[in-house]
């Protein structure tokens, strides 16, 4: 059994591509959701609202060869891994390659633009959009192939399409290959790009926000007045190492993963149950041999759902009592789906260091239904915790739970 901690970060959102960037919007209160006029050609999508990342374009070091396989999603996360790999002072060193570092990834779905080239070609039998890469770029795995390719890895390849949950079972599954000595380094986290095809999927459960001309004020999380979740987009990966290779190599800790918990509600395909989702986070718990009263903060899942803001939060309350902090920082750049357990865990490891805990945006009034919990709401919350959790939950009644500890 071998410690595992983090010593690289790197990630990609509507609001920035480094911490203090993203700390700054959080402490300005500042909303990324804006209203998508481009999405008008949609007549059935309901939903004008999402959190694009603004201007991204790949670097110029990368060759045309190296993105020929690589759709958005991929760009996204090798973007992720390569700002992590440069954060853990691990980018083109010859360890990486030669076996010992592995990848653990995922997002929703592969690149859409591929699928549609594909559907073209089966409604109208046209394949001028297809090429040798079309379905590279939309497979399952495309984040994870394309991450172990760019870099040259040769360890485990573990893929995580599993939608909300995917960045966080890259980190679960990249710890447990650690932890049991199967890997000395992982690349975990996950990915996602904006498509409305993903906006209409929760649009047809009646789950997204429709304050299509007020963007600013939605979505709202565990508030009263919330009326749905809105679509973000993009990556976030960690370098995990065992602490033995991390000292060997002098190597930074930001912090130590203790537990992960993951189990399934085995119920409905949609709608979340609060028991299995408590139980996911006493696994976690006993994983990392620690009492709830050890858990200083919860980074909650979320969504600005009903179903998903009150069952969430009920089984938080019914493990954790009133006491326990808890803030979403999709108020401030939407659901980024596969990226979100990964985006999160970052932020919680980054909130955690710095005594700092943002708060909620948009939650003015929390719902009565919702679990009796400490909200953070209008200013960051300083404290000083141990240890905090980061908690994701997906469709198909997935459900993940993270501990990562202070590293002193």
């Amino acid at each position: 059994m071998h410690r595992v901690v983090v010593t690289g970060m790197g990630g990609i959102c509507a609001l920035g591509s480094d911490w203090r960037s993203i700390e700054s919007a959080f402490e300005a209160g500042r909303s990324a959701v804006r209203h998508m006029s481009d999405w008008d050609r949609y007549g059935d999508l309901n939903t004008r609202l999402a959190a694009p990342i603004p201007e991204f374009s790949t670097p110029a070091h990368w060759t045309r060869k190296q993105l020929r396989s690589m759709g958005r999603v991929s760009q996204l996360a090798v973007f992720a891994s390569e700002r992590a790999l440069q954060d853990a002072r691990l980018l083109g060193d010859a360890s990486i390659a030669d076996g010992r570092m592995g990848v653990a990834c995922g997002s929703s779905t592969g690149s859409t633009a591929e699928i549609k080239a594909f559907g073209n070609m089966l409604l109208n039998g046209v394949t001028d959009d297809l090429s040798a890469n079309s379905y590279v770029r939309m497979m399952p795995h495309t984040t994870t192939a394309n991450i172990g390719i760019f870099f040259g890895l040769k360890g485990r390849i573990i893929p995580t399409s599993s939608a909300c949950t995917s960045g966080s079972q890259g980190i679960g599954y990249a710890f447990e290959a650690i932890r049991y000595g199967r890997q000395a380094m992982m690349l975990a986290g996950g990915a996602e790009e904006l498509c409305p095809s993903e906006a209409i999927v929760f649009d047809a459960l009646y789950a997204t926000s429709l304050k299509n001309q007020t963007p600013e004020l939605t979505p709202r999380p565990y508030d009263l007045d919330r009326d749905g979740l809105v679509i973000g987009e993009g990556a976030g990966m960690l370098v995990l190492e065992s602490l033995e290779h991390a000292l060997a190599r002098g190597a930074r800790i930001h912090a130590e993963i203790v537990g992960f918990g993951s189990n399934s509600d085995g119920n409905h395909i949609t709608r979340p149950e609060p028991a299995t989702m408590k139980v996911a986070m006493e696994l976690a718990l006993a994983d990392a041999k620690l009492s709830p009263e050890n858990i200083g903060y919860v980074n909650g899942h979320g969504t600005a759902t009903e179903q998903g803001d009150i069952a969430e939060t009920q089984a938080t309350h019914a493990l954790f009592g009133p006491q326990i902090m808890i803030s979403s920082q999709k108020s401030y750049l939407g659901h980024t789906l596969g990226a979100c357990g990964a985006l999160e865990s970052w932020f919680s490891i980054e909130m955690m260091n710095n005594n700092r805990y943002a708060p909620t945006l948009n939650l003015d009034n929390v719902d009565p239904a919702c679990g009796q919990l400490d909200y953070i709401t209008g200013r960051f919350r300083h404290a000083e915790h141990e240890f905090v959790m980061n908690n994701n939950f997906a469709f198909g009644g997935v459900n993940t739970s993270l501990i990562f500890r202070r590293w002193i």
